[in-house]
């Protein structure tokens, strides 16, 4: 799908064709689509696979006029399980002398929020401020989503001391999962904008000094936040994963203490109900007190050397 867009009375504005400095967004061309990209726009063909690529990394690369610029972004969704995942998916952003493209294998976020203008003053026509503006738009998702990790895990931590299941377990493998992809994509983001910080990629403007520097440090916060999430769910897991053991052996000890406390009432009407000979009054009321008080004895020491 190729979508044109351009920016209009303060808006963002979808037009019917492509025209100079405005925005193609392509999202999971069709083979015609990639043709028409290739041939009638003129872009490297290599630029589109590389942008269509889900195990591409980020990475910046100039080639004649044009120059590719492929950049992590993060995703959220939901498993068959239910249970909530962080991913990354990589999009292409490619600079022609006259426009900007964007390719992408699915949808994603920051696409949606570009189309529905929800990152403000964002110009196709100023191409090296557009591509800083959805970089750090990139870089506050990555963010946001470090906090949602932040908020599972600590929810899942409220959680622990009676859990018995692996649905938590579950979850905070996922997290962790999810943050090594984090870790991972951010680390090639940064090498990714620090090329285009030295500014011989493409061309830098003195009014975007600022904002590149704003992307910069909102990724390496990311790198920073990632690093230190990732060592708390570690040592969670690990916890987690004890206290589901220990509150394992709780139950088991109990169920053994009920198990030995009711074989006691059966052992006595045992002998008394074979007609052995000898018994201490063998009337119908003495075994049951007996059992009932000794039932009671061995209930009391059982549970108070529980607690000891």
């Amino acid at each position: 799908m190729i979508r044109y867009y351009t920016y209009e009375n303060g808006i963002m504005t979808e037009i019917t064709e492509k025209k100079d400095g405005c925005w193609v967004s392509v999202i999971n061309p069709t083979s015609a689509e990639i043709k028409q990209l290739i041939e009638g726009y003129g872009i490297d063909s290599g630029f589109v696979k590389s942008s269509l690529d889900e195990e591409e990394s980020s990475r910046i690369e100039r080639e004649d006029e044009q120059t590719l610029i492929i950049i992590d972004s993060p995703v959220s969704s939901m498993d068959s399980s239910d249970t909530q995942i962080f991913y990354t998916m990589p999009m292409g952003i490619i600079l022609t002398e006259k426009n900007v493209f964007t390719v992408s294998l699915n949808e994603t976020q920051i696409i949606n929020e570009a189309v529905k203008g929800t990152i403000r003053n964002l110009r196709p026509e100023l191409k090296t401020r557009f591509v800083l503006q959805l970089l750090l738009r990139i870089a506050a998702m990555f963010l946001y989503y470090l906090k949602q990790i932040d908020k599972i895990s600590s929810l899942a931590e409220q959680q622990l001391h009676n859990a018995m299941k692996n649905e938590l377990l579950m979850q905070l493998l996922a997290l962790e999962k999810s943050l090594v992809y984090f870790s991972t994509s951010l680390k090639a983001n940064e090498a990714t904008i620090e090329k285009i910080f030295r500014g011989r990629v493409i061309k830098l403007y003195d009014e975007d000094q600022d904002l590149l520097e704003d992307v910069l440090i909102e990724m390496k916060q990311a790198i920073e936040m990632a690093n230190i999430y990732s060592g708390i769910l570690s040592s969670m897991t690990e916890g987690f994963s004890s206290v589901i053991s220990n509150n394992l052996n709780i139950v088991t000890w109990r169920l053994t203490i009920v198990t030995i406390i009711m074989q006691i009432p059966n052992i006595i009407f045992a002998f008394y109900g074979i007609n052995t000979v000898d018994l201490p009054l063998p009337y119908t009321w003495f075994p049951i007190v007996l059992a009932c008080v000794t039932t009671a004895v061995a209930a009391f020491v059982l549970l108070k050397w529980k607690k000891n």
